[in-house]
């Protein structure tokens, strides 16, 4: 599902819309799918790939945004300030690249390597790879000189093997209905979260099913100019409110809400996620600012606009997670 059909059943299966009870057959059958495959790789059935350094899955259970790669990006960074030499491995979802694996250099655009992994590798300055392949694309990483992996977005990719598993959850959504595609959000089933190393809580959390769980937030680090420059401070702004505000992420709302907390006017203009920005997206003739994500910036560096900006952001976990983190690292 793309565009405004996929949105509306998106906000349908967390809203728990009843007009979704007719699909329950075809979700048995997916549950049926999943839990085969799983048990597959259980019982050596299906072999994964062992990488010879440690590998962390940082992924969801559940469609739409939840704040994982903001967390990949401070792991990244943290591993590094740590005396790590990480790398990213990702599927690359909306590129499409002649030849895999494909290591994401300076140049490399996001119509060849996909929005996430471009955005990734601006923001940390690490090593990323992407491939359909990931076993493929982690051995890449290791002639990098790698020493340990981060697979962005990786929870349901088994042939991975991993060493530890973070799941991230948007605390505002939660699990909506609790029902697995195609009639709710959830990729496999609330069950597979007991299984994980860690849940982090993107926000205050609202289903008491995340069990425990840390927290993490996502806050506003500066704007910079969309064609390239100096980053600015969050406050006070760098132009002059109301703007048009551009969002085409998993879920455009948490985009609005951060600028409604930073107090700043705007029209907001919502897209699917992954969507390919044109001209015309960008074009509005009024003459006021145009402000978007980071992950949307990088599909429209080469696009006209006016006046337009950037809002980046980081996460930020909670102290108790980083100790844990640090702590099963070095078990590792």
């Amino acid at each position: 599902m793309s565009g405004g059909v996929g949105e509306r059943w998106l906000e349908a299966a967390y809203a728990g819309s009843p007009w979704l009870w007719p699909l329950r057959p075809l979700e048995a059958l997916y549950r049926r799918v999943v839990e085969r495959r799983t048990r597959a790789y259980a019982e050596g059935r299906r072999q994964a790939w062992q990488a010879p350094v440690p590998v962390v899955v940082v992924g969801n259970i559940t469609l739409g945004g939840t704040g994982k790669s903001p967390l990949v990006a401070w792991l990244a960074r943290h591993l590094s300030e740590t005396g790590w030499r990480p790398g990213i491995i990702s599927r690359g979802y909306g590129g499409r690249s002649d030849g895999y694996p494909l290591r994401v250099e300076a140049d490399t655009p996001a119509s060849a390597c996909g929005d996430e992994p471009r955005m990734l590798a601006d923001q940390t300055d690490v090593p990323v790879v992407v491939d359909p392949d990931r076993p493929r694309g982690a051995r890449r990483l290791l002639e990098e000189g790698c020493d340990i992996l981060l697979a962005d977005d990786g929870l349901q990719h088994l042939p991975l093997g991993r060493d530890l598993e973070l799941v991230v959850v948007d605390g505002q959504r939660g699990l909506g209905n609790g029902h697995c595609l195609p009639a709710g959000p959830l990729r496999e089933p609330a069950e597979r979260l007991a299984t994980v190393d860690a849940v982090v809580v993107n926000g205050v959390p609202r289903d008491a099913v995340l069990g425990d769980h840390y927290r993490m937030a996502l806050v506003p680090a500066g704007w910079r100019p969309l064609g390239g420059g100096e980053r600015r401070a969050v406050t006070p702004s760098p132009f002059v409110a109301p703007v048009h505000a551009l969002a085409g992420i998993g879920r455009p709302a948490r985009f609005f809400e951060t600028l409604e907390g930073l107090g700043i006017a705007h029209w907001t203009h919502a897209f699917a996620d992954h969507h390919r920005f044109t001209d015309a997206d960008l074009a509005f003739a009024d003459g006021h600012p145009l402000v978007m994500t980071a992950k949307d910036a990088v599909k429209c560096r080469d696009l006209k606009a006016n006046e337009a900006w950037v809002l980046e952001v980081e996460a930020v976990p909670d102290p108790d997670f980083v100790a844990w983190l640090d702590e099963r690292l070095a078990t590792l």
